[in-house]
């Protein structure tokens, strides 16, 4: 097991907000790429219809996690939030309690690992 702290978070895109979505991809992928080097993986897919859009996120560990909350929080959120809704947000690895408490204000459901391993 690792300290990795990942999620995937499903979101429906609101009716004219696609190109608003492309743009704030765009500005968020650069910014986290160049900023946040505990972003291990960071992907967004869209759906074949262009009405939902998930996102894969992996972090190194606990404070990557909590810088990118941070950033996120400062920077994204509210533009986010006017072109996105999440529908499904789930989390796994091992985050920490700051982590948790974070997260499950926003409506995070929580999923600690049971069992497993990590190919290198």
């Amino acid at each position: 097991m690792t300290n990795n702290v990942y999620w995937l978070l499903e979101t429906n895109i609101k009716e004219g907000e696609t190109e608003n979505l492309k743009n704030l991809m765009t500005e968020m992928i650069d910014y986290t790429k160049e900023n946040e080097h505990g972003a291990l993986y960071y992907e967004w897919s869209v759906s074949e219809d262009g009405k939902s859009c998930n996102l894969f996120e992996r972090y190194s560990d606990s404070e990557a996690t909590l810088k990118h909350l941070d950033s996120f929080g400062k920077n994204f959120a509210q533009r986010f939030m006017s072109i996105l809704e999440i529908r499904k947000f789930v989390v796994y690895g091992n985050p920490d309690e700051n982590v948790v408490n974070a997260l499950n204000k926003i409506g995070a459901k929580i999923m600690k690992p049971l069992g497993g391993f990590n190919r290198k």
